[in-house]
């Protein structure tokens, strides 16, 4: 074997080393490119997953101040009330619906005006310090009852669901006097458009 067949079986053997090389290091940066961005995938999607975390929680009876008085202040009847909630509370909560009261000794709690929902599914959510209200017509054209008490229960995220205990609402009067024409509205945070739905009634 001469010298050149020699040096170009040496040049070969040498070219086909770096190619080996070369490629075995790009197979093991491709195999490992996937596994890299699907691990970052994976964890970002198991952060959003745990969205539930930043949702607000609903509003209960241990983070709000509740009031109701008389509209207006100085009517000789309360057949008109504006109860008023106040979140007492550090963080962020919402109300759903609409307040579930009772008067008294009522077999029933105060039916709603379904067109007082004007952001129908949306529930209001207060920060600490903010109030939402909610008119109350205690009765109307029939016979009536004495009530001594108002208490309120808040409604939770689902239908039919209750977040927290009842509320003991502090009378504005002594004595109501209510009937079945007693209606509620639904939460807001304007007080002035929950009275516009029962002021006339």
């Amino acid at each position: 074997m001469n010298l050149k067949s020699l040096a170009d079986r040496r040049v070969a053997v040498a070219a086909g080393l770096v190619l080996a090389l070369v490629g075995g290091v790009s197979a093991q940066a491709s195999a490992a490119r996937p596994q890299t961005i699907s691990g970052k995938a994976d964890a970002a999607s198991h952060r959003s997953g745990g969205g539930a975390k930043g949702t607000v929680a609903a509003c209960s009876q241990e983070v709000l101040g509740v009031s109701a008085v008389k509209e207006p202040a100085d009517s000789e009847d309360a057949r008109h009330l504006l109860l008023t909630v106040q979140n007492a509370g550090d963080e962020k909560c919402s109300l759903y619906r609409y307040p579930l009261v009772r008067l008294g000794d009522g077999r029933t709690t105060a039916p709603v005006i379904r067109e007082s929902d004007v952001t129908p599914g949306v529930p209001v959510t207060l920060a600490p310090g903010e109030e939402a209200y909610a008119a109350l017509l205690v009765n109307g054209p029939m016979d009536e009852y004495e009530a001594k008490s108002i208490t309120l229960r808040l409604q939770g995220r689902k239908p039919g669901s209750s977040a927290g205990k009842p509320i003991d609402v502090p009378m504005p009067v002594e004595t109501l006097y209510a009937n079945d024409g007693q209606r509620v509205t639904y939460w807001t945070t304007a007080s002035g458009v929950a009275l516009d739905f029962i002021m006339s009634k």
